[in-house]
C-alpha cells in the first residue's frame, strides 16, 4: 500500500462537505508532522492545515471554521474535515510528512511546499481531486 496517499476527494456544490484520509505509516503519525496542502490549477501548492507529535495544529487563516486536521486514531490515518466549500477550494489535495519538524506552522510558510519538493527527507503522498461547484 502507497503510504500517504490521499483520498476521499470528489465533487461537490459550494456549501458542501469531504472528509480526506491520508494513510501514514506508524513512524509517520507519531513523530514529526503531517500536513495537507491545495494545489488549485496553475497555481504553486500551499499549506492548508499540519498537525504536529503533540497533535497541536495549524491553519491556513482562509479555511479557518471550516476545515479542520486531526489524527484518527483507529489506524494511523491523517483526516481533513471540509466543510462549507467553496469553488476556490477546487484542486489537488496531498499530505507531506516532515520528519525535522517542531512546529506544524512551519509547513503553512509561503514556498515551503515548493522548496520541500527538492528535501529528501520530507515525503509526499499522491493526491485527490477536489472539485466543488458554484
Amino acid at each position: 500500500q502507497v503510504q500517504l496517499a490521499a483520498s476521499g476527494g470528489g465533487s461537490v456544490q459550494a456549501g458542501g462537505s469531504l472528509r480526506l484520509s491520508c494513510l501514514a505509516s506508524q513512524y509517520e503519525y507519531t513523530f514529526g508532522c503531517l500536513g495537507w496542502f491545495h494545489q488549485a490549477p496553475g497555481r504553486e501548492r500551499e499549506g492548508v492545515a499540519a498537525i504536529d507529535s503533540g497533535r497541536y495544529t495549524s491553519v491556513r487563516d482562509s479555511v479557518k471554521g471550516r476545515f479542520t486536521i486531526s489524527k484518527d486514531n483507529t489506524g494511523n490515518a491523517l483526516v481533513l474535515q471540509m466543510h462549507s466549500l467553496k469553488p476556490e477550494d477546487s484542486g489537488q489535495y496531498y499530505c507531506a510528512h516532515h520528519p525535522g519538524c517542531l512546529d506544524a506552522s512551519e509547513m503553512l510558510v509561503t514556498g515551503w511546499a515548493a522548496a520541500s519538493r527538492s528535501r529528501p527527507d520530507v515525503k509526499w503522498g499522491q493526491g485527490t481531486l477536489v472539485t466543488v461547484s458554484s
